[in-house]
Formats: structure tokens, C-alpha cells, sequence
């Protein structure tokens, strides 16, 4: 797996696919991040149709075991954030197992005799 895709990298896209300058392009990018951040710190799903939406998830209080120790310990409550990829994105993503399926010899069937 390659590098990560960081904030800079996107920064850089946004810059070389608009006429944006680099730094009017990291106010764009900052702008959106926060708009998501704020939408979900309201516990509001955030939904961008065909790439994916983030979801809030809860997680309740549990009990645990420090692995160490095998003593009992508290984990507390919880709120994170999931992301579920939407329709368009997971074909993008799959794509290219679409073309290595076409490249796979369809499957050979014995002929069946006809009866007369």
C-alpha cells in the first residue's frame, strides 16, 4: 500500500484540478472539514451522495480487562464516527475486478444430448 493521502495532498489536488491559489485552496479545504465536524459534533449525518455518508455511532460504558494486569476496568461511554462508502465510490473502488473478469475464460459446459 502506498503513502497516506494527507490534508496537504488534498490541498494540492484541489489547487492543480481548479484555478484556486494554494492558500485560497487550504481555506476551502479547512472550510468543508470543519463544516463536517461541526454537522456531526450536532449528531448529524453527513451525506455526500455517491462518494459515502459519516455516521455517528454511540458506544456504551463497558467492562474490560487490563491484559497485563487482568484487572477489571471501566471503559467509558463513547461517540465516534463511521463511514459508509457510498454506490458510486465502491464501483470505483471495484472496478478494476470488473476488467480482470473479463479476461477469465467463461466456464466450458459439457453438451447435452438431445433426444429425439
Amino acid at each position: 500500500m502506498e503513502k497516506s493521502f494527507t490534508k496537504q495532498d488534498l490541498i494540492e489536488s484541489v489547487v492543480e484540478r481548479s484555478d484556486l491559489s494554494k492558500v485560497k485552496a487550504a481555506e476551502v479545504v479547512e472550510a468543508v472539514l470543519s463544516a463536517v465536524e461541526g454537522a456531526l459534533r450536532k449528531k448529524r449525518e453527513v451525506r455526500f451522495v455517491g462518494f459515502g455518508s459519516f455516521v455517528i455511532t454511540e458506544r456504551k460504558a463497558t467492562k474490560g480487562r487490563n491484559p497485563r494486569t487482568k484487572e477489571e476496568i471501566e471503559i467509558p461511554a463513547s461517540t465516534s464516527v463511521r463511514f459508509k462508502p457510498g454506490k458510486a465510490l465502491k464501483d470505483a473502488l471495484n472496478s478494476h475486478h470488473e476488467k480482470s473478469k473479463e479476461h477469465v475464460a467463461a466456464p466450458v459446459h459439457s453438451k447435452s444430448k438431445k433426444s429425439k
